[in-house]
C-alpha cells in the first residue's frame, strides 16, 4: 500500500524567503526609484516609511503571500499623478532589476511582470494609453 500526501504548492512568496525577502526587495527598489531623476519627483513629500510598507504588503499579495493590504486601490492612488507610460515602464524596469539583483528565480520575475502588465491601466494616466 502506498500512501501519498497532498502538499500545498509553495508560493512565490515562500520561495523567495517571505517577509524579509520582500522587505529587502522594496528597500532596494525604492533606492533605485528615488535615484532616478524621472521618477523621484513623484515621491516629494511622501512618507517613504509608509510608502515602503504599503508596497511590501502589496508585493506580498502579488507573490501569493498573506493579504494584509488595506490601502487605497492602485487607480485611486495613481491616477491623480498623471503618470505617463514611459515612467510606468521605468518603474517596471527598476523592479525587474531589483528582483534579478536579489537572485529571484526567473519564473517568479516573469509572473511579477505579468501582473505589472495587468495593472498598467490602473496606474498610467488615462490620456497616455
Amino acid at each position: 500500500m502506498t500512501v501519498t500526501s497532498e502538499t500545498t504548492p509553495i508560493s512565490h512568496y515562500e520561495r523567495i524567503g517571505g517577509a524579509a525577502a520582500v522587505k529587502a526587495a522594496v528597500e532596494l527598489f525604492y533606492d533605485k526609484v528615488l535615484a532616478d531623476a524621472d521618477l523621484a519627483g513623484y515621491f516629494t513629500g511622501v512618507d517613504m516609511v509608509e510608502q515602503r510598507r504599503h508596497l511590501a504588503l502589496m508585493l506580498a499579495v502579488v507573490l501569493g503571500g498573506p493579504n494584509e493590504y488595506a490601502g487605497r486601490g492602485l487607480a485611486e492612488a495613481h491616477q491623480p499623478l498623471n503618470i505617463p507610460g514611459e515612467h510606468y515602464a521605468k518603474v517596471g524596469e527598476h523592479l525587474t532589476a531589483t528582483l534579478v539583483e536579489l537572485g529571484v528565480p526567473a519564473d517568479v520575475i516573469a509572473d511579477v511582470q505579468v501582473v505589472l502588465g495587468q495593472v498598467r491601466d490602473q496606474v498610467v494616466s488615462a490620456g497616455d494609453a
